[in-house]
């Protein structure tokens, strides 16, 4: 039972491991993160009374 937790540990580190280097090199492979950058208006109505 100890070894198929300290694999999952390792696996699980190994994991955030890759997911943070995909981060950091997959805009050189044509991923981009970056979020759209559209602007957006919407009338607002105030019901001051």
């Amino acid at each position: 039972m100890g070894r198929l937790i300290k694999f999952l540990i390792y696996l699980i580190c190994l994991g955030f491991i890759g997911l943070v280097a995909y981060a950091y090199v997959g805009p050189f492979f044509g991923a981009d993160f970056s979020a759209p950058q559209n602007e957006i208006r919407e009338p607002v109505i105030l019901n001051v009374d």
